[in-house]
């Protein structure tokens, strides 16, 4: 079995240039291996972030160790971004992948490589402070201020809805980029209402003990991938990461770890 080795890099690092300016063919481990530099939220749980010692962890992180376990002549290295610098950070080469819960929206495939294999099926949802009853659908957002984090799948969605919508929802960027505080706004009525993932939501509402509820039925289903850069590289790690998640779909892997993190096997068909 290959030896592996998983670095938790800040993103600071890359922005000073320690690793920001060479592409992952110049970058090798001590095993000769090419380094792909993944990057991944530290504030996304169960799926991505930092434990008590400060080290990535996460359903996310876990399915990409299984894919390292299995493919040779390349190692995978951790790098925490925030969510408004993930695509950019893909794009200037300082990431080659991206695991972080990223749906498979038509646009970002135009843009991006995704892995053919999705590896979580996800759904979107409201959260409003509990008690709260005049919000149940995605209508009743509409005149409502709702936190969002500019650029995910489900600030897209709103934004779609607001293209059409008599009154436009209100939709309140976050500086932070950080869900829990957004969380937090609902809570002390900043916000009316948020909409993620409810995995997500419910890890974050336990840890923090938040009076927050998940309310009416998923708006969305989206099924995840791996983001790839785009390119020679990219394409021959996707063709190699493919088989890999399918076999891990396959002999039970990806249902094993969806149970650990999730408490639930959200894996699609």
């Amino acid at each position: 079995m290959k030896r592996n080795h998983y670095l938790f890099v800040s993103l600071f690092l890359l922005a000073a240039g320690t690793l920001g300016g060479c592409s992952s063919k110049e970058a090798t481990s001590a095993t000769g291996d090419q380094v792909i530099l993944v990057g991944t939220q530290n504030d996304y749980p169960p799926f991505a972030f930092a434990d008590d010692n400060n080290e990535l962890t996460g359903y996310d992180i876990e399915v990409v160790k299984a894919i390292d376990e299995k493919l040779d002549g390349y190692e995978f290295e951790f790098v925490a971004v925030p969510w408004d610098s993930m695509f950019l950070a893909l794009e200037s080469n300082k990431i080659q992948a991206i695991a972080d819960q990223v749906a498979k929206t038509p646009e970002r495939q135009a843009k991006y490589l995704f892995t053919d294999e999705s590896y979580f099926a996800a759904e979107t949802v409201i959260a409003v402070k509990s008690g709260r009853e005049d919000i149940q659908t995605v209508e009743d957002l509409e005149g409502k201020a709702v936190g969002a984090l500019a650029g995910d799948s489900y600030t897209l969605l709103l934004e779609e809805y607001n293209e059409t919508a008599k009154t436009p929802i209100d939709l309140k960027y976050s500086e932070s980029g950080n869900p829990s505080e957004i969380l937090q706004d609902v809570q002390n009525g900043r916000v009316d209402a948020y909409v993620n993932d409810p995995i997500m939501i419910d890890a974050v509402l336990e840890k923090n003990d938040l009076g927050v509820e998940i309310v009416g039925q998923p708006l969305v289903n989206d099924d995840m991938g791996i983001v790839l850069k785009n390119g020679e590289q990219g394409e021959e790690l996707k063709a190699l990461v493919d088989p890999i998640l399918e076999q891990l779909k396959q002999d039970g892997t990806l249902a094993k770890l969806s149970n650990k993190w999730t408490g639930g096997e959200y894996i699609p068909e």
